[in-house]
């Protein structure tokens, strides 16, 4: 697919631009709410060791992407792979995959935000509207949420550059706390408050490693907008990579200086243990506060990643005849997927009517749907380093087909710990009713898609199919 195929989306995004989209996107709020959970179950450096297990298995998988992404930039990423190297079918259940991930984040972070909110503003909630999945929904609450997605959505809706910029700023935001973090622990921290170092033992480990799927996620809205990004294939590939590594150092940072911050009891007692963490490191409750509206530039930098990628994610498959066509069109002044992004940011409007439970088992089938895709993306790779040896890949992963392999096994592992029984089971019958849901409307998609092989021209042979 190229960009005058597309109509013509403008190569506005530079190197800085891209990490802090992708940097952003994985930086959400999980960081300031989980960690003492996290601290409790593994230990300052269990859960640390933890997340570097997570970020080496995401590292597999995103040197998959870093050679697909370089060998073919085009919108919509995961979309293209699959379809070039497994055919039409399969890289519809990707893309429908995907797109379940990338909205529920979305439509989560318009919940978040007013419930972090409360934390600064703990009189805030007026308004009692119901009651759903035992949550109370207040007015004030929705109107926050209401209020933020139609602002998110309208920053996109009028170019990328803006979306960009907005991106930079939250992020330069967010490290600026997270450099206070580091030196508040040299300043006031403690290395006996980090005993016990590992606790929990192997079920500990894996109780942080499960989270990895939904904390790491981001580094793949890259590809969404590779049409976007003005550079070289191949540098792109590599800040994918340098992408997943900051974020790798970002969480492993969290877990240290907040557990040298209080004695672990405290911390797990502590409802937001990184808060409080701040606060006891500083000695100062402003600092703490300082935290959380960094929590909710994370909320924000999460937001807008999302919305990029599920954006165009939704474009290219507008653009593929796999969905109704109306999604598969630019804006002609602004250059973004209009059509895309008000059908994105009215889910996100909605979803503060919910209630936080509601978005949260959403979530939660997502996570699930993302890890699907990460092992389509993974199999796509092993294929077409088989099927087409030759073809132009600015960015080789080192490895060649066990790389693929590896990452297929490890993402296909993580899926496991999403099934019954297992430590992150989806939760039923309300996330297994989610996943059905999603996937009863993907089928109805899925039966009407032509049935087309895989290859180069593989999208120009459905669109002939369906008489475009």
């Amino acid at each position: 697919m190229t960009e005058q195929e597309h109509g013509g989306f403008i190569r506005t995004l530079g190197r800085w631009d891209v990490l802090a989209v992708a940097f952003g996107a994985m930086i959400g709020f999980g960081w300031i709410v989980l960690t003492g959970g996290f601290l409790e179950g593994a230990g300052t450096l269990g859960a640390a060791l933890a997340f570097v297990i997570g970020g080496v298995v995401v590292a597999l998988v995103g040197l998959t992407y870093a050679e697909l992404v370089s060998a073919m930039p085009h919108v919509g990423g995961e979309h293209n792979y699959a379809l070039r190297a497994l055919g039409s079918r399969p890289a519809f259940v990707t893309s429908w995959a995907l797109v379940l991930g990338y909205v529920s984040v979305v439509a989560f972070e318009a919940v978040a935000l007013p419930q972090t909110m409360l934390y600064l503003f703990p009189d805030m909630l007026a308004g009692r509207l119901w009651t759903v999945a035992d949550y109370d929904v207040y007015a004030s609450w929705v109107a926050i949420g209401v209020g933020a997605a139609v602002v998110m959505t309208a920053l996109n809706y009028v170019g990328v550059r803006p979306a960009a910029v907005f991106q930079t700023v939250a992020v330069l935001f967010l490290l600026g706390v997270g450099l206070a973090l580091v030196v508040g622990s040299f300043v006031g921290g403690d290395t006996a408050n980090m005993q016990p170092l590992f606790t929990g033992g192997l079920a500990g480990l894996i109780t942080v490693l499960v989270a990895t799927p939904f904390l790491f996620v981001g580094f793949d809205v890259i590809p969404q907008s590779a049409e976007e990004i003005d550079m070289s294939y191949r540098r792109i590939g590599q800040l994918l990579l340098v992408s997943v590594a900051l974020a790798v150092g970002w969480y492993v940072m969290i877990m240290l200086t907040v557990g040298s911050s209080l004695p672990a009891g405290e911390l797990a007692a502590s409802d937001l243990a990184a808060a409080d963490g701040m606060t006891a490191l500083w000695g100062s409750g402003l600092m703490g506060d300082v935290l959380v509206i960094g929590g909710i530039a994370g909320i924000l930098t999460s937001w807008n990643g999302f919305l990029i990628g599920a954006s165009r994610l939704l474009y290219a498959l507008g653009q593929s005849g796999m969905v109704p066509a109306w999604f598969g069109r630019l804006h002609p002044r602004f250059r973004t997927p209009g059509n895309a992004l008000l059908f994105i940011g009215a889910l996100s409007v909605i979803a503060p009517f919910f209630g936080r439970q509601t978005l949260v088992w959403m979530v939660d089938a997502g996570g699930f749907s993302i890890v699907v895709a990460y092992v389509m993306v993974a199999v796509s790779f092993v294929v077409l380093r088989r099927r087409e040896p030759d073809m132009d890949r600015p960015f080789r992963a080192p490895g060649g087909q066990t790389t693929g392999v590896l990452a297929a096994v490890l993402a296909i592992g993580l899926g496991v710990l999403f099934l019954p029984g297992m430590p992150a089971a989806l939760i039923w019958p309300y996330e297994w009713l989610v996943l059905a849901a999603w996937w009863a409307l993907g089928l109805f998609f899925l039966l009407r898609l032509p049935s087309v092989g895989p290859g180069p021209d593989a999208e120009a042979r459905i669109l002939a199919a369906r008489g475009r």
